[in-house]
């Protein structure tokens, strides 16, 4: 039984032939439509110097997000903590939550979501990049929403904000900080599956009730493809295959057209490369999926399930998230 709340995790994919600006409108139509079938989230993530992802500035697409939805919570997953001072994050997520008060999910992560060279560049200075600073920088953006920060300093708005906090990751680093400061959990199982369990175990074993929750609150992000048929949904899935092909190796560019997918001829190496991104994910017809879900939460004990569905057609992912949200409400 699927009895948790679902969201939505999106990263505004650019398909071949299209603009960053149809990317976005889409990723606002597929808010509209989620929010419409009850979903409690939808989240959009930080990345940068990708052609094929143009959510790179979180807080400029929540505002919209927010504005063009009337109760789902908006957020990010997530704002990358180094490429940024916290400042500016508190005093962007502070006007968020003045904005749309009640509505803001803060979803923090390490990683910089991009090479380092990018990085860099975003930040200017090699400070703050390093994973040594990450649990002083969050202790600092969090002393922004309390009251005064480092120096003295307010952010406003900011100052006595409430964005709900939570922290990303895919790997025991990140749950066992989340855990030190008694905040919510989201663990990236379309990252890194085989780390799910072992980290959710980390965070509940060490959690420490504070001003944020009182009892641990875990989340499990993963990739989801729901079609009427097991077929359907492979076809589908097979331009997202061939966009992480190209990412890794170097060639990072827009989403692949179906008809591009259908032609491309993996070879072995390429083929167990797909293989094992597609172990972890949960992908086919709605029975197919009920029983994947089923197990990912008897595995997990989630108290959410977010998912991202990279698919090319809004129509499709629209009627993916659809799909989901019946087998939730059976």
């Amino acid at each position: 039984m699927i009895d948790v709340p679902l969201s939505v995790l999106d990263l505004a994919p650019v398909q071949t032939g299209a603009s960053p600006g149809e990317a976005l409108a889409a990723t606002t139509e597929l808010a509209r439509r989620t929010e419409a079938l009850g979903y409690r989230r939808f989240w959009v993530a930080e990345h940068h110097n990708m052609p094929g992802i143009a959510s790179s500035s979180p807080s400029v697409v929540i505002a919209h997000l927010a504005a063009a939805t009337a109760r789902m919570r908006v957020g990010s997953g997530g704002v990358m903590l180094p490429n940024h001072a916290p400042l500016v994050v508190a005093e962007q997520f502070g006007t968020l939550d003045a904005l749309h008060p009640g509505r803001i999910d803060l979803g923090i992560g390490r990683a910089p979501g991009t090479d380092q060279a990018t990085a860099l560049a975003l930040r200017r200075t090699a400070e703050g990049l390093s994973a040594e600073s990450f649990p002083s920088e969050l202790a600092d953006l969090l002393r922004y929403f309390r009251g005064a920060g480092p120096g003295g300093i307010t952010a406003t708005p900011g100052r006595g904000a409430a964005p709900e906090i939570w922290l990303l990751g895919s790997s025991g680093y990140s749950a066992q900080v989340a855990a030190v400061l008694g905040v919510r959990f989201a663990f990236a199982h379309h990252i890194s599956p085989n780390n799910t369990e072992a980290a959710l175990a980390l965070y509940r074993d060490n959690f420490r009730p504070s001003e944020h929750l009182e009892r641990p609150h875990a989340m499990v992000a993963f990739s989801a493809i729901c079609a009427d048929t097991d077929e359907r949904a492979d076809a589908l899935a097979r331009p997202r295959d061939l966009a992480f092909l190209y990412l890794t190796s170097g060639r990072a560019r827009a989403l692949p057209t179906p008809e591009e997918a259908a032609a491309f001829q993996p070879t072995e190496r390429e083929s167990h490369f797909i293989a094992q991104r597609r172990a972890g994910q949960v992908m086919g017809s709605p029975e197919t999926v009920r029983a994947q879900l089923e197990d990912l939460l008897r595995r997990t004990e989630a108290d959410e399930l977010m998912l991202n569905t990279l698919v090319y057609d809004i129509e499709d992912r629209a009627r993916s998230f659809e799909l989901i949200a019946k087998l939730a409400a059976a």
